[in-house]
């Protein structure tokens, strides 16, 4: 039986016991947290700035970074002043407000991912139409429908978890604080809210997951019709970026929001939570950059600019 006196206060579960250890894993993902601020600023910063990435994939491209980047220091900071102190306690309050952004920016992705696909599909399935169809007022509307469907979708599920009350064990066997850790230790029937996640995730995830994979049948079917290997490969490169962090991505949430948390299962949920909050957000500049010529060309410049200027000959265009 659940001790039924309320908390103000949510114990998460700490990474290591070991105070050698938490100090190991503190220096090694402030490293990860750092590059994943600077590898996604560089991007937003390129996007901005480099004429010729003014185009729609480059536009979503800068606003996965940007998402990528504001995920990641929604979760980092506080786990690794946890690892610092060993303090592992959290605020309800603050809970909430994690849980908020969490929900958030995760939401957002999933759309944003689904707004990326859509243009993959424009670009080789209607490349004559391309510009007209994707034009600055459409990629306008689908980022700012990104980010207003992200904030409805957590806001909905915000208040309704204000209707919980929580008590004893208050220990989230999580290093952050998600919804369906709250309903772990909820001593209010969270039958409502449980209804709410699957009528409202269930209509938000089925659209997302149907406008992210349905375009690559039209994708694949027309690179099939290609005549020359180096034309299909060419237009499949295109998509090997994106695919592979859609596939990392919904990897993570199906073993974290679909697979039953057991005892058995704690470490392991564990470790793909970090590379869910950490991890991915490093993961997603690198797959972008790695076999992208525009942004290498991009950082090039960008380094010849910042030389030039050192010389008080900057170039006005770069």
């Amino acid at each position: 039986m659940k001790n039924q006196t309320t908390i103000s206060s949510v114990l998460l579960i700490s990474l290591s016991d070991n105070q050698k250890i938490s100090y190991v894993l503190f220096i090694i993902f402030l490293l990860i947290y750092l590059m994943t601020f600077l590898t996604n600023f560089l991007i937003i910063l390129l996007v901005l700035t480099c004429a010729h990435l003014h185009t729609p994939m480059y536009f979503f491209l800068g606003n996965l970074a940007f998402l990528d980047m504001s995920y990641s220091s929604v979760t980092a900071p506080r786990m690794l002043r946890h690892l610092a102190t060993q303090h592992w306690s959290i605020s309800f309050p603050e809970c909430i407000a994690q849980m908020f952004f969490v929900i958030y920016f995760g939401c957002c992705e999933v759309y944003l991912l689904s707004s990326m696909s859509y243009d993959r599909y424009i670009a080789i399935c209607h490349p004559l139409h391309y510009s007209q169809i994707m034009s600055w007022t459409v990629c306008t509307q689908m980022a700012f429908g990104v980010w207003v469907l992200g904030f409805v979708y957590s806001l909905v599920h915000t208040l309704f978890s204000l209707r919980l009350t929580f008590c004893r064990p208050n220990t989230i066997h999580n290093f952050f604080c998600d919804l369906p850790h709250l309903f772990q230790i909820s001593c209010t029937d969270t039958f409502i809210n449980v209804l709410v996640a699957l009528i409202v995730g269930g209509s938000f995830g089925i659209g997302a997951f149907s406008i992210t994979f349905i375009p690559y049948i039209h994708i694949l079917s027309t690179i099939l019709k290609i005549q020359t290997k180096h034309g299909k490969l060419k237009a499949f490169s295109t998509c090997t970026s994106h695919l592979t962090v859609v596939f990392i991505f919904y990897g993570s949430i199906i073993f974290i929001y679909f697979v039953p948390t057991t005892s058995n299962l704690f470490t392991v949920n564990r470790v793909v939570s970090v590379i869910y909050a950490l991890v991915n957000p490093l993961l997603n500049p690198l797959i972008y950059s790695i076999r992208n010529k525009d942004l290498k060309e991009a950082v090039k410049r960008a380094i010849h600019h910042v030389h030039a200027c050192n010389y008080n000959s900057c170039p006005k265009n770069w």
